[in-house]
């Protein structure tokens, strides 16, 4: 079939299996050009299939040799429907890793459910032994919690009071202004279950537990900051909320496990576009204009260049995890460099429709949100018939 792509909002409903691909492919050449990563060896990706977790995955695989077992929520064609995109990109990992001899595995399923845990755990026994890193980049809309059976559903809000600024429909480029009514403490509380550090710390207690984290392991999640002026809808939001909780959880983790000479790590990453930032109002405004004036300072980073640098410069080869001696590890620095923000912001009151495409990189933003679905990838013939049932291989 052919395959074009079909939004709606902030989602696109279908996806290119070999654009996935290439977008792999360019990932891959980007960390096999760099200078090799002195570890880890045995890593689980939780949540690999798409952005910074992918990335981790492929930072580890082709920049250090890792084998790896990724877990995440994704799925396969059925009759006219495509796989969705994180389906395509794990094939296409997989199927690179198989040509280095890499030891790589993938899981299928809810990785907030007790099965899942269970079935990562048994894969570990008999493929790994131990692992040395957990990454933790899962992002979903609903949790249903393990134990008491609960669905909690998170929400996109401000905490306290409305929120009114300007926004961005990127399909479009038209800025307009949008106010966003605060959120209730049963939104906020659902929230933080869904987003927070509860799971993260279930996947490290159970995997301690059954003796498949090894000693000196080292686990880390992502977060985000930003600027003031996306704090009512994100740091100081129900989102911020949640985040506060994984942080939380990284202190109580890293004391855990430092017990064994483990470290447990929260990573604040710069802002990009991913398939959760693009629903988020305001953030596509701001992050079309900190593009514009990252490239211009020569400063900009995409997932892949951020995991890498966070891997090299960080976590391994020698870095220094946290500059502060805290649980955070900021990668975002080059974006809330002085002289950075100060340039967005002039920019960002100047913002009005007409003048997108002179203040702010509309074009950027939208490529690399195709780009999520394997659109607009370099050298693939969208006109071509391309096959949507695409298997993954070493799928447990």
């Amino acid at each position: 079939m052919i395959i074009q792509p079909k939004t709606r909002g902030f989602i696109c409903t279908t996806a290119h299996p070999e654009g996935c691909a290439g977008q792999i492919q360019e990932q891959i050449d980007y960390v096999r050009a760099q200078k090799k990563l002195s570890g880890p060896a045995n890593v689980l990706v939780i949540g690999a299939s798409t952005g910074y977790g992918l990335a981790s995955r492929i930072a580890a695989a082709f920049g250090a040799g890792a084998n790896t077992i990724g877990v995440f929520f994704d799925k396969a064609a059925e009759g006219a429907r495509t796989a969705s995109a994180g389906w395509y990109n794990s094939a296409a990992f997989e199927q690179e890793a198989a040509k280095l001899g890499l030891k790589s595995f993938s899981i299928v399923g809810d990785a907030f459910s007790d099965a899942i845990k269970t079935k990562t755990i048994d894969l570990i026994k008999a493929e790994f032994g131990t692992v040395d890193l957990v990454v933790y980049s899962v992002a979903s809309p609903r949790r249903t919690h393990p134990v008491t059976g609960e669905v909690f559903s998170s929400v996109i809000k401000p905490v306290g009071e409305a929120y009114t600024n300007k926004t961005m429909n990127f399909h479009t480029g038209e800025v307009s202004t949008v106010t966003i009514e605060p959120a209730t403490d049963d939104e906020v509380r659902q929230t933080i279950a869904v987003m927070g550090g509860e799971d993260w710390g279930m996947w490290i207690n159970q995997l301690q537990g059954a003796g498949v984290l090894a000693d000196g392991a080292t686990t880390v999640a992502y977060s985000y900051i930003g600027p003031k002026i996306t704090h009512p809808i994100y740091r100081d939001g129900t989102i911020g909320q949640a985040k506060n909780h994984l942080e939380q959880t990284a202190i109580a983790l890293n004391e855990q496990l430092s017990a064994t000479g483990g470290r447990a790590f929260v990573s604040v990453n710069k802002a990009l576009v991913t398939q959760s930032s693009s629903a988020i109002p305001v953030v596509p405004l701001y992050i079309s204009a900190l593009y514009r004036v990252m490239k211009e300072k020569e400063l900009h980073e995409n997932c892949i260049q951020q995991m890498y640098r966070l891997f090299a410069d960080h976590l391994y080869n020698g870095g220094e995890a946290a500059a502060d001696g805290s649980h955070l590890i900021r990668i975002d620095d080059w974006e809330m460099r002085e002289d950075v923000q100060i340039e967005v912001m002039r920019r960002w009151n100047e913002l009005e429709t007409d003048n997108v495409p002179e203040l702010a990189d509309l074009k950027g933003y939208q490529d690399d949100f195709f780009h999520l679905f394997g659109f607009r990838t370099e050298g693939v013939d969208y006109e071509a018939e391309a096959e949507p049932a695409v298997a993954i291989p070493n799928m447990v």
